[in-house]
């Protein structure tokens, strides 16, 4: 596959970025199709896969799991590509309003790709706002606004964000809604029933999109500092890992915030973006330092078109493409007496396969989907 599929080529492309957009696009995708419910269900319950395989879900409430790394992944990468995409546009001369217009218009697609994600119902419409794109709606418009202050201001206002929504769910106080962290008694829970008069039931809430804007700044400050002269680019980033998981971990350890990633607490912000700087700077190292390249090709595929994919599995798979082709692979499979367990994860594997099939059918046509 590699001599006939070439990687993208620019000496300021970053490599690492797409990988990792891909790898994270590429964990949904195959989340979309429920291969990990099928894998952990065909698993014994107290079996050492079974415990790996409850990583690929969110945790119940406190505490963090692999797949709870996903979302603030995918906000932290938007941020890494905002430096590039900037910078690009520097170079063809656009001013400030003219990205501020371009951003304003992504920020207002996002916003609206977000909604229309759970708008259609089976009982009717909804109004909700709790998908990634809703939330990266916003984090994209503020990174922006901020993106030419300096790195030390732009630490300083991330703490403001953090420290923020510990005020809000500490010291507000509303009846009923009082309990900083405890699912459906908190603020953010509260804040929800005046934005679309319903709580989820699941515990998230719109305001996540305060603490994790933090996310997407930081990445912005990382793209900053691989498109700067700075020579040791993984170094400054490893040490802010570090400090970012020590405080992460350290608030729930000492037991005064909750890791609590279905609010998106102040303690799991920052748990999470250390284990982001960590990802990112190895990667880095690995790719684009070391020029490890080989075997990248199947997740840069889907990472060259992450919007597309995305607004695919969660619109069109969910709602037609996988009972469809689930449909046709088990009607096959039933033919040989295929037991129901192999049968749904292969059924899943095919729903995946045929996504990535058109993710490399629009990069070989070079067709890439952009707001």
């Amino acid at each position: 596959m590699e001599n006939k599929i070439s990687l993208p080529q620019s000496s300021q492309r970053l490599l690492s970025l797409d990988f990792l957009r891909g790898f994270i696009m590429v964990m949904l995708a195959l989340e979309s199709t429920g291969l990990y419910e099928h894998l952990s269900d065909a698993s014994a319950q107290d079996s050492f896969f079974h415990g790996l395989m409850q990583q690929f879900f969110h945790h119940p409430w406190n505490g963090l799991h692999f797949w709870d790394l996903i979302q603030p992944g995918f906000m932290f990468m938007a941020g890494v590509s905002m430096a590039y995409s900037l910078k690009k546009q520097n170079q063809l001369g656009y001013t400030w309003n003219m990205s501020f217009r371009k951003t304003l218009r992504r920020s207002g697609w996002l916003f609206f790709w977000g909604v229309l994600d759970y708008a259609v119902r089976k009982n009717g419409l909804s109004f909700e706002l709790w998908d990634v794109l809703t939330q990266l709606s916003f984090t994209t418009l503020l990174t922006f606004l901020i993106f030419k202050w300096s790195a030390k201001a732009q630490i300083v206002f991330c703490i403001f964000l953090l420290l923020l929504t510990e005020v809000l769910y500490r010291f507000t106080n509303i009846p009923n809604f009082d309990q900083p962290f405890t699912d459906q008694h908190n603020f953010g829970n509260y804040i929800d029933l005046i934005l679309m008069n319903k709580i989820n039931h699941d515990g998230w809430v719109a305001i996540n999109c305060i603490p994790t804007a933090v996310h997407t700044i930081a990445g912005a400050i990382c793209g900053k500092l691989f498109l700067s002269n700075e020579k040791n680019k993984v170094k400054p980033l490893m040490l802010a890992g570090t400090i970012c998981l020590i405080l992460g971990f350290g608030l729930d350890w000492l037991h005064i915030t909750p890791i609590i990633k279905r609010i998106a607490t102040s303690s799991f912000t920052l748990a999470s973006l250390g284990w982001c700087l960590f990802g990112l700077a190895i990667c880095y190292w690995w790719i684009d330092i070391k020029n490890h390249r080989q075997h990248l090709v199947f997740f840069v595929i889907v990472g060259m078109n992450s919007l597309f994919i995305y607004l695919f599995f969660e619109i069109v798979g969910h709602r037609w493409f996988n009972d469809y082709i689930s449909a046709i692979t088990n009607g096959l499979m039933q033919i040989i007496r295929m037991p129901d367990v192999p049968m749904q994860i292969i059924s899943s594997l095919c729903i995946f396969l045929l996504e990535w099939g058109l993710c490399y059918f629009l990069y070989k046509k070079k067709i890439f989907f952009k707001l």
